[in-house]
């Protein structure tokens, strides 16, 4: 089965140039003391802003290596076809900029910017499924004054095909579900989901078809987890496995330490977030993969704070230093997603974002070959992980919760590559209730029996 067309939209490279007037004129701003900012609509979607540095007015080209991505959107097939439909009242398709002077945020529910000028780029969305197109690179002038001169704006506006492999749980998490792979209106079983509590005193999350473990194994759980008993409020011990359609475990996600309550508090706090580990087979046992932390955001927002990072293959050692590829907050009322995309990241200590790719088979995950081996490992951190990488949708506290996950398909060699993602996307998904208030109650299937009956 063939991947699901995706095309990734990133507007980039911005850069503002402003004219050397002899007085004062409406249209010239001082760097120093007047911030901008853009505005990027596309039709539908969600308003994105970005910072517009400036640059001497000398300089003809920015540097594309300070603000190389300010603003992405994901098109799938569905999203391509609406935006192609044609109307009488449509126009053509135009990509709209707006550029202020000052600061981002409103005052009073006043928008604090001054409109400096406009930019339209028009887009033909048809062919970007096969291939790269480059609709704007190079400098616009906008916001003239009395004599004619004007401020010049620079941006890149380009589409690349973005394929990805799609796949949707037919129920919640904690239900034990089927995860089917979807392309277009034809879904295919792929996996089945496992949701148990884990013995938290077993130091070997052992699983029917990982019988016999190396002695040496026996130690990850309680060298990633936290081996804290602690009385009182917590969540602990939930763990979600992935099975291929043979039976045989291809992933897993572990709580490793327990959700728990901040003394005097009802949530669980960012400076003692819960985690999980994420798993996959190798050599008859279990490998850590990545982890992931959630807690309780504070505040007016009240979201649900996680961060994620992969755990590089250390041959053996113990050492739980990783690299962190997503962090951020999510509703805990209206959900959202979970996103991993390196191609918004600037380099430094993100990780991955200055890697290269290696090639992905462009065949289903379900037919791909079931051994992947330490594919990548070896290469760490780079070889690994570049631009989107993948999303889960999440849903808010008291909502039915079907993850849908999309993973870009050059991160997606085998059998196992896909499932580490769903079982990622299953954790994050946990994660909602694990980190509920603690005056509420969770469902059934959340509480080991011991806590129904209590």
């Amino acid at each position: 089965m063939d991947p699901c067309p995706f095309v990734r939209l990133t507007v980039g490279n911005l850069a503002l140039k402003i004219p050397v007037a002899s007085k004062p004129a409406r249209s010239v701003v001082h760097p120093s003391s007047s911030p901008c900012f853009c505005k990027i609509k596309l039709k539908s979607f969600p308003l994105q802003s970005a910072v517009v540095p400036f640059i001497p007015p000398e300089n003809n080209l920015p540097d594309s290596h300070v603000h190389p991505i300010a603003a992405t959107f994901h098109l799938s097939k569905c999203d391509l076809d609406r935006l192609a439909g044609k109307s009488i009242f449509a126009g053509k398709l135009c990509l709209k900029i707006s550029i202020y002077t000052g600061r981002r945020g409103t005052t009073c529910g006043v928008n604090s910017g001054r409109l400096l000028g406009k930019v339209s780029v028009p887009l033909d969305l048809s062919g970007t499924v096969a291939k790269t197109t480059v609709f704007h690179n190079g400098w616009i002038r906008i916001g003239k004054d009395a004599k004619g001169s004007s401020a010049q704006f620079h941006l890149n506006v380009k589409a690349e095909p973005d394929p990805r492999f799609v796949f949707q749980f037919d129920g919640e998490p904690e239900c034990s579900p089927q995860v089917f792979q979807i392309q277009g209106n034809i879904s295919q079983p792929v996996f089945t989901c496992k949701f148990s509590f884990r013995n938290t005193g077993d130091r070997n999350h052992r699983s029917r078809s990982l019988q016999s473990e190396p002695g040496g194994s026996r130690s990850w759980l309680s060298s990633f987890g936290s081996e804290r008993e602690r009385p009182g409020k917590e969540r602990k011990g939930w763990s979600i496995t992935v099975h291929d359609l043979s039976g045989s475990p291809v992933a897993a996600a572990s709580m490793v330490t327990p959700f728990v309550a901040s003394p005097g508090s009802d949530r669980v706090s960012c400076s003692n977030p819960g985690s999980w580990l994420i798993l996959r087979p190798s050599d008859g046992t279990w490998k850590p993969w990545g982890r992931l932390e959630a807690w309780r955001e504070r505040g007016g927002s009240d979201g649900l704070g996680y961060r994620f990072e992969l755990i590089p293959d250390t041959n053996g050692g113990m050492s739980a230093a990783g690299i962190v590829l997503a962090e951020s907050t999510l509703s805990t009322y209206k959900g959202g997603k979970f996103v991993i995309d390196m191609g918004c990241r600037s380099g430094g200590n993100n990780g991955g974002s200055n890697g290269r790719a290696t090639p992905g088979s462009a065949t289903s995950p379900a037919c791909s070959p079931r051994n992947s081996g330490d594919y990548g490992y070896g290469l760490w951190p780079y070889c690994m992980y570049r631009g989107f990488v993948m999303s889960a949708s999440v849903e808010g506290e008291g909502r039915c919760s079907k993850p849908k996950v999309e993973i870009s398909v050059p991160h997606v060699n085998c059998t196992e590559d896909a499932a580490a993602f769903v079982a990622l996307a299953a954790a994050v998904d946990l994660s909602v209730d694990a980190c509920r208030l603690f005056s509420q109650r969770l469902r059934k299937e959340l509480c080991q029996q011991v806590e129904l009956v209590g």
